[in-house]
């Protein structure tokens, strides 16, 4: 089954499938050429599946533990046999290269595993009261129970994966979960959820999605019977979520300008694969592509020389191509906001290498070198096909560069030195410090998130599932 042949009408809310009176053209970025009509929803169905949600709530918290396994696995094992469709699918409504749109799929395949697995671990422990002497003859353990009703809005960027992280450890915690995904973006999404729910092994209110825009978002962030909001995307939105949600707790996956540190010792053919291989990934729409290169002098000439020789080989084109790297963005006002980023940055210093042109409606593979303080390209995220390189004096200004940035989600050095990596991984202050590698590499079963505005809060499905639960403590006395 593809989204156009069979799929049910209308919006995953309750029990059914409800028809919406409105709907919107998910469009190919390549060409413009429409994809499908989603269905819209609005903000009353959106109150709609709150009130569903909470009603299933006690029944979400009371299934057993292999019912929440069964689901999880028959939505892998389906995507399993249907991952070229859904690869063809995501290629179509975000844009992004089929190579990147691979491993969003084999990715979300590993997360709907790991949280199946992780349903075996949501246990508690013994606690020994007698510590206190009041305490004697007590006995105490806790466990953990579903916060409830999870709402899981997310990035137009890796629509499937993104939604898997937010579905997930959800089912697998215990909790109704409705989904927003992006307004441009929403069919994979459906997909998933559908699987999900076609189970048979949860009430299929348990998991929901509604489209729409902001006012439909904020019905469902806004209500206070919710336990938690789970939210990817830019700062700006996950500010205004925040303090909209308030005090229902809130993770926020949000922005960054992810940084790699190429060190005098540093290995620099390997350095330079890695800052075109995770500066272009996605066209470079994902918040820990490389984006800041720091380059100490002694090794700048020949790490430049090195990048060179690399960008003649950044295909860009077709999505739907094997060898294509570099894609048109989502849309033009994120191609146009590029576009002015990298001229405002030029107007102010820095020296255009390549690119910084577009071609119909992609942006060409740009770097900047010099771009200074104050300038957006450097930092605020610019969500595009551009890396920018500075030249340093040392490791500890590259650090403390690094580190003068208000976000902090991934960042990357490259060093032979044991000692310069421990360094790093010590003082740079960002949720994940990678060493030789880029910073866009994420396992999905490892702790994910980050510190200052790059969000609070943990995903990766064991992290995720101990954010969605809280500790209820039993104090007995026999």
């Amino acid at each position: 089954m593809t989204f156009q042949q069979g799929w049910p009408s209308g919006l995953p809310v309750g029990d059914g499938w409800v028809e919406t009176a409105g709907s919107t053209d998910v469009v190919f970025p390549y060409d413009g050429s429409v994809v499908a009509a989603a269905p819209l929803g609005t903000a009353d169905l959106a109150g709609r599946a709150l009130d569903e949600a909470l009603a299933v709530a006690g029944v979400m918290a009371r299934l057993p533990s292999h019912a929440r396994r069964e689901a999880l696995l028959a939505a892998h094992d389906e995507l399993k046999v249907r991952r070229e469709e859904f690869e063809r699918l995501l290629v179509l409504e975000t844009g992004k290269p089929l190579v990147d749109c691979k491993v969003e799929v084999a990715r979300t395949i590993v997360t709907l595993a790991t949280a199946a697995e992780e349903v075996a671990r949501l246990h508690g422990e013994t606690v020994p009261l007698d510590l206190l002497p009041a305490g004697e003859g007590l006995v105490g353990f806790w466990t953990r129970r579903p916060i409830g009703v999870v709402v899981g809005i997310t990035g137009y960027n890796y629509p499937l994966l993104l939604a898997a992280h937010k579905i997930a450890p959800a089912v697998a915690a215990g909790c109704p979960v409705i989904v927003k995904p992006a307004p441009s973006t929403p069919l994979a999404t459906l997909w998933l959820v559908h699987l999900l729910r076609e189970s048979g092994a949860l009430p299929p209110a348990a998991v929901q999605l509604v489209t729409g825009d902001v006012e439909v978002g904020r019905r469902l962030v806004e209500d206070r019977r919710i336990g938690a909001v789970s939210f990817t995307g830019s700062a700006a939105a996950g500010h205004a979520i925040a303090r909209n949600a308030a005090p229902t707790k809130v993770l926020l996956e949000l922005g960054s300008n992810a940084a790699l540190v190429v060190a005098a010792d540093a290995d620099l053919e390997a350095a330079a694969d890695a800052v075109v291989r995770g500066g272009y990934y996605a066209s470079g729409q994902a918040c820990i592509s490389v984006q800041r290169v720091l380059v100490e002098e002694p090794v700048r000439d020949a790490f430049l020389g090195l990048l060179a020789v690399r960008m003649k080989d950044v295909a860009v084109g077709d999505p739907r191509l094997p060898g294509t790297r570099v894609a048109p963005l989502i849309d033009e006002r994120s191609t146009a906001r590029v576009l002015e980023w990298i001229e405002a940055a030029v107007a102010a210093g820095a020296t255009l290498v390549t690119g910084g042109t577009r071609a119909e409606r992609t942006v060409a593979p740009t770097v900047l070198a010099d771009v200074p303080d104050g300038a957006a390209a450097w930092d605020e995220e610019i969500f595009g096909p551009v890396v920018c390189v500075r030249t340093v004096a040392d490791l500890d200004q590259a650090l403390e560069t690094v580190n003068r940035s208000r976000y902090g989600l991934h960042a990357s050095v490259f060093t032979r030195s044991l000692a310069t990596a421990f360094t790093a991984i010590d003082t740079i202050e960002a949720g994940g410090v990678v060493v030789n590698e880029v910073p866009g590499f994420r396992a999905d079963n490892m702790p994910y998130g980050g510190v200052k505005d790059s969000g609070i809060g943990r995903e990766g499905p064991r992290f995720a599932i101990e954010e969605l639960t809280v500790t209820r403590m039993a104090i007995i006395r026999p």
